[in-house]
């Protein structure tokens, strides 16, 4: 089973890094990045307002573990933003892509 993890950073250098150690290590099959965002968002009881980048990374269930740990020993916020997305479809040779590069 594939699944999504998505994740922002507050800059393209760590997207980067840290979509790069998630292909070296064979977490992810792809991460796309999407270089930049507006995020409005409460954090410790203020409303914030900053830029930062988002990465998708495409993985299977097996690895999601160990893709959200490596995302966070990597990541530089306090409270990383990591959320896993179950696909409920998708193109079957790309969801075997997936499996196949993340074994």
């Amino acid at each position: 089973m594939v699944s999504i993890l998505y994740s922002t950073t507050g800059t393209i250098e760590d997207a980067r890094r840290i979509a790069h150690a998630l292909l070296k290590d064979k977490l992810v099959a792809c991460v796309n990045i999407i270089p930049k965002i507006e995020s409005i968002y409460r954090w410790q009881g203020k409303i914030e307002e900053s830029n930062e980048c988002v990465l998708i990374a495409k993985t299977t269930e097996r690895n999601v573990e160990k893709a959200i740990q490596k995302i966070r020993s990597l990541h530089p916020y306090e409270t990383p933003d990591i959320i896993v997305f179950p696909p409920v479809g998708g193109l079957k040779e790309y969801l075997a892509y997936v499996e196949e590069e993340t074994a």
